[in-house]
């Protein structure tokens, strides 16, 4: 999918992190003396992804988006707004202009602010005559004073470029602390997230129209924990809360029932939904343009870009199996903080050598490479973190969730999660995950984290990673042979470089000369393994003697350039 459409630049003033409320939202670990079990509890005042969710959604219903000029002097600013009443939070962004995202302290306090915005009177255009959340503020005097809300530096939305990576990441002092920044660096922000979620709220005022009791959630990469700067945002139209679906029907007496629509099947209702509310984001939306209705894809969907906030979007309904998924992934990633520091890295890693792509095609995708590092995880001895099957059977019967057929249930109380004790640090886990994958018998077994082992592969296809819901489906089933064995290869030589002494320490470097790439840093520069890219196929050597032969090549090479 195309990635975000502008370089957002924001200036936020308030309290809280994205670090304080969605990372280790729920729970700590706990070691017991004398035991060799951790206890996971949940954090005293700590919220669930749902809690968050929540937490987030009221906050958007209760924000407005302001398009402003760059000079818009903020003192200015917040006294004409605060008329309407108290402010709890505010930030300034750039996308095509500059926004200001502004949430009230209560609805009422919006309500007045968007009772006295006015609708804007050009004589050569017409409007479409439609209210929303997103505004523009006009100064009718003077011209506006030197800005003087850029007391701070802007942070960036969407991440920086590799090069200028590896040169933080090689200032760091060791390779634990560089996994951790680059995280840092690629994790959504506080601000960020707010954003996702009021323009989520915006799409819900337009759907709303249609169906009053709708509501949009925004799913996967924006919330699950795993998503870095610049992600798409995938958005899901939920019609099924509405009230009257689950009334009981009484044993005799008068009955009144609700006069519908039919039709042939529930794909066709998600067809008609998504279709009658694309064209109404593409008529009424303000901001949204290139908006296309993809209705005949396995899930169908709205895609559009939201130029105001600069996200590309996809709007989808009746996608309650990718719900779960975010749901999962997200519990994975409150276990253990090693969890989404791996996958950051091991995402951040793939991207910069081409193993994944924005662009569809035989790439392994983001979501492939997280089973991936989550069965890894679930390989070590002790596991650091459970087998989906073993979170079913902790679950508890307000857990039990089947859809279309498919056994969805895992466990929503962390505390009855209990993990072995594993003590292995980032470094040795990235070493290791290179070193498991490098020797993986691909062309026999099967990845699936449902049971947390290797099995048979159900069919022939180069890589098989069976989804953990639909387990029928390989959600690799688009990786071919080519892009597998450059994913082996690469793994080959990030697991020898880390071995290397002259690598895996820090190499200097001070304010004027730029520091020399090690550890991580070294991991992200362009492969030193000639001919990965255009390999013919051949009969699988045995993992030995590939590795030996990689590692006579890279040290024939070095010795070669120091000659």
């Amino acid at each position: 999918m195309a990635s975000t459409l502008a370089v957002c630049r924001l200036h936020m003033k308030g309290r809280g992190s994205l670090s304080k409320c969605l990372q280790k939202v729920d729970t700590f670990l706990h070691r017991t003396i004398g035991t060799n079990v951790v206890a996971v509890k949940e954090r005293e005042g700590c919220k669930s992804l749902y809690g968050v969710q929540a937490e987030r959604q009221e906050q958007a219903e209760r924000s407005v988006l302001i398009s402003c000029h760059s000079r818009t002097n903020e003192k200015n600013f917040l006294k004409y707004l605060s008329r309407h009443g108290d402010i709890n939070k505010y930030f300034f962004y750039e996308s095509y202009g500059m926004y200001a995202v502004v949430e009230f302290a209560n609805r009422e306090s919006l309500a007045s602010l968007l009772e006295e915005a006015a609708i804007p009177s050009i004589s050569h255009e017409s409007m479409v005559p439609f209210k929303s959340r997103l505004l523009s503020l006009r100064n009718l005097g003077s011209a506006d004073a030197p800005n003087q809300q850029s007391g701070q530096e802007c942070q960036p939305q969407t991440t920086i470029p590799i090069n200028e990576l590896i040169q933080r990441l090689s200032r760091e002092e060791s390779i634990e602390q560089q996994i951790t920044s680059l995280t840092d660096v690629y994790q959504l922000t506080e601000e960020n997230s707010r954003l996702r979620f009021l323009v989520c709220s915006l799409l819900k005022d337009i759907a709303a129209a249609y169906f009053p009791e709708c509501t949009i959630n925004p799913f996967g990469s924006s919330v699950n924990g795993f998503g870095k700067l610049g992600c798409d945002l995938d958005m899901f139209l939920d019609v099924d809360g509405i009230s009257g679906r689950n009334a009981k029907m009484p044993k005799s007496g008068l009955w009144l029932e609700y006069q519908m629509k039919r039709a042939s099947s529930e794909r066709a209702v998600t067809q008609s939904l998504l279709s009658v509310i694309g064209d109404c984001v593409d008529q009424f939306g303000p901001g949204c343009v290139g908006v296309q209705k993809i209705l005949n894809a396995r899930c169908p969907l709205v895609r559009f870009a939201h130029q105001p906030s600069g996200f590309q979007c996809d709007l989808t309904a009746n996608n309650r199996v990718a719900m779960k998924s975010t749901e999962l992934l997200y519990l994975f990633g409150e276990l253990d903080p090693r969890v989404r520091h791996l996958v950051f890295t091991v995402r951040c890693w793939a991207r910069a050598h081409g193993i994944t792509s924005s662009i569809p095609g035989a790439w392994i995708t983001n979501f492939s490479l997280t089973v991936m590092v989550l069965f890894f995880l679930q390989r070590r001895s002790p596991p650091i973190i459970p087998t989906l099957d073993h979170l079913r059977d902790l679950a508890g019967p307000g857990d039990k969730s089947v859809i279309e057929g498919n056994d969805c249930t895992f466990v929503s109380d962390f505390s009855k999660i209990q993990l072995l004790s594993n003590t292995e640090t980032l470094e040795k886990l990235l070493c290791e995950f290179f070193e498991f994958y490098s020797t993986f018998a691909f062309n026999r077994m099967s990845i699936s984290i449902r049971k947390g082992k290797e099995q048979n592969k159900p069919e022939v296809a180069p890589l098989h990673i069976q989804n953990p819901f639909e387990t029928s489906l390989n959600v690799s089933k688009n990786v071919n042979a080519t892009q597998l064995d450059r994913f082996v290869a690469l793994c080959q030589e990030s697991s020898w470089l880390l071995h290397q002494s002259d690598t895996n320490t820090p190499r200097g470097g001070n304010a004027e000369k730029a520091p020399i790439p090690w550890g991580l840093a070294t991991l992200l520069m362009p492969s030193q393994v000639a001919g990965i890219k255009g390999r013919k196929k051949r009969r699988r050597e045995p993992a030995s003697e590939m590795i030996k032969s990689l590692l006579e090549s890279l040290k024939n090479t070095n010795q070669h350039k120091k000659s």
